[in-house]
């Protein structure tokens, strides 16, 4: 059987998997790249980059249910329980029970989540600067990998696979 390639693919197959064709590779080393340079960023804050996100979603959208956080971040339960854990542990996010539902709590930034808020206002400028490249590109690559997210979540549900580990 031989395989179709879509228009302007290599039709050679040795091509096809050369390991710098491949967008999953591009996309894992670039995350990786960039995750680490928020490391050094993010440490006067004492926020590791995934305790980042989950105080950007807070900062911008308080009070959420745990799940709700989740689905925002693309998170599987399990993954956010110790994030939100260290989180509460350092005084930066509270947990307010749900009336009615003794297993369901809000999410909210505490007085000190919020006062960091102010210093985390540094970070955009800081990795801008540091990437060294115009907002413009920034802002284009931002908005082409939303779309690569829909189009691979909707291939996701369209095969019936689940998405709780995206």
């Amino acid at each position: 059987m031989r395989t179709r390639y879509p228009e302007g693919v290599s039709q050679t197959p040795d091509d096809a998997l050369e390991l710098e064709r491949q967008v999953c590779f591009a996309l894992a080393v670039a995350s990786r790249t960039v995750i680490t340079m928020y490391r050094p960023i993010l440490e006067p804050l004492g926020l590791t980059h995934p305790q980042y996100l989950v105080m950007l979603a807070l900062w911008g959208n308080a009070p959420l249910r745990f799940r709700e956080v989740a689905e925002m971040l693309h998170l599987d339960p399990a993954t956010l329980t110790p994030i939100i854990k260290r989180l509460e542990q350092n005084g930066l996010i509270e947990r307010t029970p749900v009336a009615g539902d003794e297993r369901t709590f809000y999410l909210t930034p505490t007085d000190a989540g919020t006062d960091l808020r102010e210093r985390a206002l540094a970070v955009p400028p800081a990795v801008i600067e540091q990437l060294g490249m115009p907002v413009g590109r920034l802002i284009a690559l931002r908005d082409e990998l939303s779309s690569v997210i829909e189009a691979a979540e909707a291939a996701i549900d369209e095969k019936g696979n689940s998405r709780s580990a995206i």
